[in-house]
């Protein structure tokens, strides 16, 4: 080892962002996280990762709270450490395309707020949906990340990942992360492709996966030796299952390596004991199912998230027909084959994964398609790795047009419009923008806001009266 050079690796905290999505469906409050930011501050992390992905949606329609004002506060706390997001390309942190002006004045807004790195994916990896906010993010003076959604069939060779690395490079971005929300790379596969692709590319590649198949700490460990940069942990109260792997358990195997990360496990007991009463409150109240705790191997069957497992759970629940689970499971890789092999991530997994409850309580597949399947068939959402089944394409959108160019060309710009929507609701810059992603769920939000307000003006005005509010 002496003859090694040193070469620690970095750390992403999670805890902030994917861990909660992950565990308790995004429902962590910010007065939660504000007591514990000073001393999270002190690790030396790479990046704390604590905003975009869902939390946005999460934090206007459940927890009544403002996604900017949470960014603010955090900002605020973390002194010495870079702040990151997951931003899904040209849909934002929404479902469907923006304009470029959206995009653009996203960008702006989270960093001017405070975001250091922002995390780009496409749930198709078609690289054309990330170059507005990449360029974007480098106007800004942002750090640009490009994710790549991992996952496995014929098309992701090794010469695919490679390939796709070095445009990543040409584009203008500052890294890469692979982005293995189902938790598909097992250790020897996360060996070759990290060698592989860092024979392709010079930006720094970080590793980010799931614990959902039981895999995710040793593909880090080989990951790392493969020459990785940095790894997605989440500290261990809210670590592993469908989360990440344990900040503190990646730090003591890397102790004394050439890979040590020079982390204090005294400051990291001190963050891990401040979120434990937290977990064992979510455990009581029902918000954290310890079924997610678990090991899930299919997984790697069935190439499905944990996420996506669960939505499909419920859906079939609502349907009563939860007897057709594995017949579901089975339909999924099937419809996946039909719509061009796209990874399975936000949206492209609940996309897939609704018309294979359809397919399988309809008796005939693909007798009635959602909306979104008609979309992602006439090609707006982007152009998938493998070509679409003509057969399935024909029979859910008829002769409709299909389009080959970036989905986002053929947008009119949407921000003046979203702006004289929100005239009567808006308090500063950012709210145009909660409108645009989520426009009823940001107007029933400003609603709230107002209300709130009024209490505290009048009782304000009674207390200056001589009465003491109640």
């Amino acid at each position: 080892m002496s003859d090694q050079v040193k070469k620690p690796v970095g750390i992403t905290e999670t805890v902030l962002r994917d861990a909660h999505q992950s565990l308790i469906a995004t429902r962590m409050p910010t007065e939660l996280m504000l007591p514990i930011v000073e001393t999270m501050d002190k690790v030396g992390y790479h990046s704390v990762e604590c905003w975009g992905g869902a939390t946005f949606d999460a934090s206007l329609r459940f927890l009544h709270e403002d996604p900017w004002e949470r960014l603010r506060k955090l900002r605020a706390g973390f002194k010495n450490t870079k702040l990151q997001m997951l931003f899904r390309g040209q849909n934002i942190l929404g479902y469907n395309h923006y304009p470029d002006d959206v995009v653009e004045y996203f960008v702006q807004k989270s960093i001017a707020n405070g975001i250091d790195i922002i995390r780009i994916f496409d749930c198709l990896n078609d690289l054309r949906n990330l170059e507005t906010a990449v360029k974007a993010t480098n106007k800004e003076g942002g750090h640009a990340q490009i994710a790549l959604s991992y996952t496995l069939g014929d098309a992701y060779t090794l010469d695919y990942w490679m390939n796709i690395s070095k445009q990543i490079e040409e584009m203008g971005a500052h890294s890469i992360c692979i982005k293995d929300m189902a938790g598909l790379l097992v250790p020897y596969e996360a060996d070759k492709l990290i060698r592989a692709m860092k024979s392709a590319t010079k930006l720094p590649i970080q590793l980010h996966t799931h614990y959902t198949s039981g895999v995710a700490s040793m593909t880090y460990l080989k990951a790392v030796e493969a020459g990785v940069d940095v790894i997605d942990c989440a500290i261990s109260p809210f670590s592993m299952g469908t989360s990440q792997p344990a900040t503190e358990v990646m730090v003591e195997t890397f102790k004394g390596t050439e890979y040590d990360t020079g982390y204090d496990q005294k400051v990291l007991a001190e963050i891990a004991d401040y979120f434990r009463p937290y977990r064992e409150e979510c455990i009581k109240s029902g918000l954290l199912n310890p079924k997610v705790l678990g090991v899930n191997i299919k997984t790697l069957l069935y190439q499905v998230p944990g996420g996506m497992l669960s939505n499909m759970v419920s859906q079939l629940k609502e349907q009563h027909a939860e007897d057709k689970y594995e017949e579901v499971l089975k339909e999924i890789p099937r419809v996946r084959k039909d719509y061009g092999e796209p990874p399975l991530v936000t949206p492209s997994s609940q996309i897939v994964g609704t018309q294979a409850i359809m397919n399988v309580l309809m008796g005939e597949r693909y007798k009635v398609a959602t909306g979104q399947s008609k979309d992602l068939l006439a090609g707006k959402y982007g152009q998938t790795v493998k070509p679409f089944n003509p057969e399935v394409q024909k029979k859910v959108i008829g002769d409709a047009e299909v389009i080959t160019c970036r989905p986002a060309d053929l947008l009119e710009p949407g921000l003046a419009k979203f702006e004289e929507e929100v005239k009567q609701w808006k308090q500063q810059d950012e709210d145009t923008l909660s409108y645009a992603l989520f426009p009823q769920v940001a107007t029933e939000f400003f609603k709230y806001r107002q209300a709130q307000q009024e209490k505290v003006d009048l009782a304000e005005a009674d207390t200056k009266n001589g009465a003491y509010p109640v």
